[in-house]
């Protein structure tokens, strides 16, 4: 537990250094490097970010020989390293955009490429044609379906709140008991994303500029609560509790190691709790893995091949069958400075536990998630540490 200790409050000096800097005072801005701590972790007093590097190198070079296990050991390494890496940027050093993914987020991926895509793609068109909401026209009919079954911007809340009722009671059924647990939609404008899960206040804030489809609603619902972020820190906070979870897994640290698992759990989360049960719910999967997968692409163009925004708008908004006002908009969120590679955390994350995920028998998923909820992970540490 020390490690963990030393990493919690190292990581938390670090994200009073960074609050303590000039930004813009937005949203985003306001969350800092640790936008959750589910306990009260004292920050390490640091005088600048030199001092910073300096003790996490210091942390880093001791891990192989006091971890308590293989799993801890390669974890804060690569906590270490992607927390090196935000060093870097907050310092205004050079790093690539490539490096940031590969350090931070801990993935290789950087354009998710045409054959994965076309794969979404033949799903949809499949899915519409079972549907009978097919003309042969993809993106037409992509538009069109979403467009008659959107809701209303005066009943998002309420179907949320329905949505995420019935997921409550399937996690309580399925995988951990969260009857007592509750998150209240509400709502949230003039933002670059479509939801988020307020822990503390115990709030699921609702971007209600962006349209949403009873399928989007649904997936946000398990998300950002149930089997999503509301579980995955509640149990987390019980864990650092009681003592069976380091103190480094009581904090959330924006576009680092931890970021993909996750985003990952929560995007598994209609899996989780078999809750993909129609020909819709599927055609809904294929959409927004899509437009997750777009997203990294949409960034890869921003960072790496300095296109304009606007011109990259107009090429995700086409590819993902979507309208270019929408898209600009979710795309205001990959240009904040820190968190310009944390997009990747999504798609990569997802892909990362879904890949093991269906490896795990039907009377084994309560060991996977227990390991899973109860561990700190990154995507290799996942694939390299659970054995089925």
């Amino acid at each position: 537990m020390k490690l963990g200790r030393e990493l919690a409050e190292l990581t938390a000096g670090l994200d009073t250094l960074y609050r303590n800097e000039a930004h813009s005072g937005g949203f985003l801005d306001r969350e800092g490097l640790i936008p959750v701590a589910v306990a009260d972790i004292a920050p390490r007093p640091l005088r600048d970010y030199g001092e910073a590097r300096d003790a996490v190198i210091a942390l880093r070079d001791r891990v192989p020989a006091e971890a308590e296990s293989d799993l801890r050991r390669d974890y804060i390494l690569e906590m270490c390293d992607s927390l090196l890496a935000l060093l870097t940027t907050f310092e205004g050093e050079e790093i690539s955009y490539a490096d940031r993914l590969r350090r931070q987020i801990r993935v290789d991926t950087q354009m998710v490429e045409e054959p994965v895509l076309d794969a979404y793609r033949a799903t949809i068109g499949e899915k519409l044609k079972e549907i009978g909401r097919s003309t042969g026209d993809t993106g037409a009919d992509v538009r069109r379906w979403e467009s008659e079954i959107r809701v209303p911007r005066d009943a998002v809340l309420d179907t949320l709140r329905r949505y995420t009722e019935i997921a409550r009671e399937r996690v309580s059924a399925a995988m951990f008991d969260m009857m007592d647990e509750w998150i209240e939609p509400g709502e949230l404008r003039d933002v670059p994303f479509s939801a988020y899960c307020d822990y503390p206040g115990r709030r699921l804030l609702m971007n209600l500029d962006h349209p949403y489809t009873p399928h989007d609603l649904k997936h946000l619902a398990c998300h950002e609560a149930f089997p999503g972020h509301l579980v995955h820190l509640a149990l987390r906070e019980r864990a650092v509790a009681d003592g069976t979870m380091p103190l480094d897994g009581a904090q959330v640290v924006t576009s680092s190691a931890s970021s993909a698992l996750f985003e990952g759990i929560a995007d598994n989360g209609l899996f989780f709790i078999d809750w993909v049960e129609t020909p819709e719910d599927e055609l809904a999967v294929a959409l927004q893995r899509l437009r997750a997968a777009l997203r990294c692409n949409a960034a890869w163009m921003l960072h790496a091949e300095k296109k304009p925004p606007e011109e990259v708008a107009v090429i995700i908004a086409e590819a993902g069958y979507q309208d270019v006002e929408t898209t600009a908009s979710q795309l205001g969120f990959l240009r904040h400075g820190l968190r310009a590679p944390f997009v990747y955390s999504y798609w990569c994350g997802d892909v990362a536990v879904h890949a093991i995920w269906k490896t795990v028998p039907k009377d084994r998923r309560g060991a996977f998630w227990r390991y899973l909820y109860g561990h700190m992970h990154t995507p290799k540490t996942l694939r390299d540490h659970w054995h089925g």
